[in-house]
Order: C-alpha cells, then sequence, then structure tokens
C-alpha cells in the first residue's frame, strides 16, 4: 500500500443491532490482515454508524487524496444502499470512492459452490464433476436490490451451472422474480430437487425471510456466503481497483 493510503471502509447494510452475526467484523479483520498497516473499518448504513465515520476521515474534498474508498458489502446492485452511501459522503464532506459491488465475479461462483457442497447439495469435486450426480437437480441464486441484482446474479448463475452441469437460474429475495415463482418454473422442466444458493454476504437480508421463502418452495437452502476468503478478497480487490484510479 503506498503511504497515507486513504481508509478501507466496508459498508454493511442495516443496523448493528439488526445482525445478528459478527461477519462484518471477521470480513473487517481478515481484510486488514491481507493488507498490514491499512486502516480497515466497518460501519453500518442504518444506524447513522456509516455517517460518524465518513465525519471522523474526512478531508478537503477538493484537494489531497480520498480520506476513504468505500466498498459496499453487496454482491450486486443495489440502489438503496448506493443511495444511503452517496448521502452520507455527502453529508461528511469527504472526498471517498464509491467501489461496484463485489459481483458478479466468478469468486462468487466459487464460494457458492463451496457453500453448497457445505450443506451437502452439491458434490465440491470439480474435476471429476461431470460424472457425478448433485444432490439437487436444480438451483436457485438469491439475491437482493431489485432486478438491477438479479440481471448481475444471473452471471453469477451461468457460472455456477457450468461447475455443477445442473440448471441455475436467479431470483430475487426483494422483488421479481421472486424465489416461488423461479421454483415453479424449474418443476416445470423437470427439476425434482431445488436448492437455494443464496447470493448475499448474510446481513444484507432477515434471515428469517430465506428460511420463510425455502420452507414456502420446499427447498434446502445453503449458507449464506459470509465470511468466505472469496468476500474478503473481492473486497480487496474492489478497493485495489479504487485506489488505482487515484493515482497514489
Amino acid at each position: 500500500m503506498p503511504p497515507h493510503a486513504p481508509a478501507l471502509v466496508v459498508a454493511v447494510p442495516g443496523t448493528d443491532d439488526a445482525s445478528a452475526t459478527d461477519i462484518p467484523a471477521e470480513i473487517r479483520g481478515s481484510v486488514a490482515a491481507l493488507y498490514p498497516g491499512l486502516r480497515v473499518h466497518a460501519a453500518y448504513l442504518d444506524d447513522g454508524g456509516i455517517d460518524e465515520l465518513l465525519a471522523e476521515l474526512g478531508e478537503d474534498p477538493e484537494e489531497g487524496p480520498p480520506g476513504a474508498v468505500i466498498v459496499p458489502l453487496v454482491t450486486g446492485p443495489y440502489p438503496r444502499v448506493y443511495d444511503v452511501l452517496r448521502g452520507a459522503r455527502e453529508t461528511a464532506g469527504v472526498r471517498a470512492p464509491i467501489t461496484e459491488p463485489l459481483g458478479p465475479h466468478p469468486l462468487l461462483a466459487q464460494a457458492l459452490h463451496v457453500r453448497l457442497a457445505e450443506s451437502g447439495l452439491a458434490r465440491a469435486d470439480r474435476v471429476r464433476r461431470l460424472g457425478l450426480v448433485t444432490a439437487a437437480d436444480g438451483v436457485i441464486v438469491a439475491t437482493v436490490g431489485g432486478e438491477g441484482a438479479v440481471r448481475a446474479a444471473d452471471m453469477t448463475a451461468v457460472l455456477l451451472a457450468s461447475r455443477l452441469a445442473v440448471p441455475v437460474v436467479p431470483a430475487s429475495l426483494d422483488g421479481a422474480p421472486g424465489l416461488p415463482d423461479v421454483a415453479e418454473r424449474l418443476r416445470k422442466t423437470g427439476v425434482t430437487r431445488a436448492a437455494i444458493a443464496p447470493c448475499i454476504v448474510g446481513p444484507e437480508v432477515d434471515q428469517g425471510l430465506l428460511a420463510g421463502l425455502a420452507e414456502e418452495i420446499g427447498a434446502d437452502s445453503a449458507a449464506p456466503l459470509g465470511t468466505h476468503p472469496a468476500v474478503v478478497r473481492l473486497v480487496g480487490l474492489r478497493y485495489e481497483v479504487a485506489l488505482e484510479a487515484t493515482d497514489l
């Protein structure tokens, strides 16, 4: 990292009180371990945490290097998250680039495969995968953020399908097409056991919602991506791309 590199801010949807996990703190710690000496922070969007942090990191917005690089902890486009971040940045008066989402990216497909395998819903053997039968014969990649997020998840679904050799389609947890509609579409194509691969880190959605939808459509669900190393690496990659653009 160059001297005086801007802080890396992991922007977490939701509130600290609402989060039932330590995922953001663990990701922050893992990212900090990747970049010794770099200031790495995690802040929530909906409880004022991001506003307070950006105010502390504030620099002259017209001169000097950025005070921070903001990496939203989302796997695809999420308009509400970006609106909140732009508002917080403007209020704080800080020069802070906001990066692209973590996905779509091949690393996400790899991480989803791992989570499915950990839940017994897919085989982890990639070398011989074409000769193996997965526990599920169809997979729904579930995401949040609206239509844009579903389109982004479609790219990840294609990559995951190439790994599993079964139909893989995206669905939205907060919009259309929803999980019930997508599950019905898969059944009409002959899928008898669908599995859900949540293409979410975790804090951005109520886990009760995911469990309820899985029960509604009669599907098993893998765990969210959480602190998978792919998530940590993608946070770092987004920071590096933003850093290169600042010419530091």
